[in-house]
């Protein structure tokens, strides 16, 4: 075995995705371009995990020399893969993270309709959850308040995380109820002050151009 693939690297994981109860991709994202570099060998080796983990209690499986976190959730199966000898609790981290952050955006309607209802901020949370391979966040409240930074700078308003941006979060929602008016002018707030942050960067742009 090459020394080299023992050494510790940034690079944790190696691919993620989501599959529905019949085996087909709904998500995937793989991060190491020499694993499975051809859409057929993917998917190939999605079926090969669905099939071996579909029916089984366990959360983790090892296949093809990767290790294999995963979880179902009604009619969701969620993968995160890593090497052969990548710490598993780092990989659950990301799924458990990956879970819960989908959890609150779907309003606990983790299944199929929803998510798919839902793409957009679903490929938000996974890019904050990984880039290139590299775990940035493991902490599900952190992933959906920069998600939802994101979201409002687009002005994305067929997908607010209404929860997060109020402060009703579970087992806040009677206290400081908010009124609707008390809503719209707290998401203006945070709109006005997101414009002004992106005027400031334009003119910074500009000026530095100009010189």
């Amino acid at each position: 075995m090459d020394s080299a693939s023992l050494e510790p690297s940034l690079y944790t994981v190696k691919a993620l995705f989501i599959l529905d109860n019949d085996g087909n991709r709904l998500l995937s994202k793989y991060y190491d371009k020499d694993l499975y570099p051809s859409m057929k060998e993917q998917k190939n080796f999605e079926t090969n995990i669905f099939n071996k983990t579909h029916k089984a209690d366990n959360e983790i499986a090892f296949l093809e020399g990767m290790t294999i976190i995963y979880k179902s959730s009604i009619d969701l199966f969620f993968y995160v893969v890593g090497s052969a000898q990548e710490n598993e609790l780092m990989l659950m981290s990301v799924l458990n993270c990956l879970f819960e952050s989908l959890t609150q955006i779907l309003r606990k309607n983790v299944e199929r309709r929803c998510l798919l209802d839902n793409m957009d901020g679903v490929f938000l949370v996974v890019d904050e959850i990984i880039d290139g391979g590299v775990i940035l966040e493991s902490d599900p409240q952190q992933v959906l308040q920069k998600v939802n930074y994101r979201l409002m700078a687009d002005q994305a308003y067929g997908f607010v995380l209404f929860d997060y941006i109020t402060g009703n979060l579970e087992g806040q929602a009677d206290e400081n109820p908010l009124s609707e008016q008390s809503v719209a002018q707290h998401i203006s707030e945070k709109l006005a002050l997101t414009s002004n942050v992106l005027q400031s960067a334009k003119e910074q742009i500009k000026w530095s151009i100009l010189k």
